[in-house]
């Protein structure tokens, strides 16, 4: 047997896992865009008799129905763009949690689940995407300085 020994890997290598990883998160980040870009925000957006129904319910009215729309399409937006990936995130989790909250206190808890296993993949998403916050108080410092 030979004194030198080679180390034993499994599947592919650490560049082709870090891009494979890379791949998957921003997939699942576009999913989220569609998801609240096209399912949650614009039925709110076009006043969808479902959703007028919903916020009539809890008493926001379509001011409360306009406002949770475009802070979805918003999120949804900044989720596919670089520097606001991290906070997109973290600002969506923040709404799945009012979301969360409605859903007990006002709809019985009946779809109670859906912005807990929302917030998962957008917790991923605010980690990791973390770094890309110093890029955006970088750019908010350099534009208070030139104005």
């Amino acid at each position: 047997m030979s004194e030198t020994a080679t180390p034993v890997t499994s599947g592919a290598s650490p560049t082709a896992r870090g891009r494979l990883a890379r791949v998957a998160l921003r997939s699942v980040q576009v999913l989220l865009a569609l998801f609240y870009g096209i399912a949650s925000a614009l039925p709110k957006l076009i006043a969808h008799p479902s959703a007028v129904e919903s916020f009539d319910k809890m008493g926001w009215g379509s001011a409360g129905m306009y406002a949770i729309g475009a802070l979805e399409l918003a999120g949804a937006v900044a989720l596919l763009v670089p520097v606001l990936q991290s906070v997109a995130a973290m600002a969506l989790s923040a709404l799945m949690v009012g979301a969360f909250i409605v859903q007990l206190t006002v709809f019985d808890g009946q779809y109670a689940a859906t912005p807990l296993i929302l917030i998962v993949p957008l917790a991923l998403i605010a980690w990791t995407r973390r770094a890309r916050n110093r890029d955006l108080l970088a750019l908010l410092r350099g534009a208070g300085r030139r104005a």
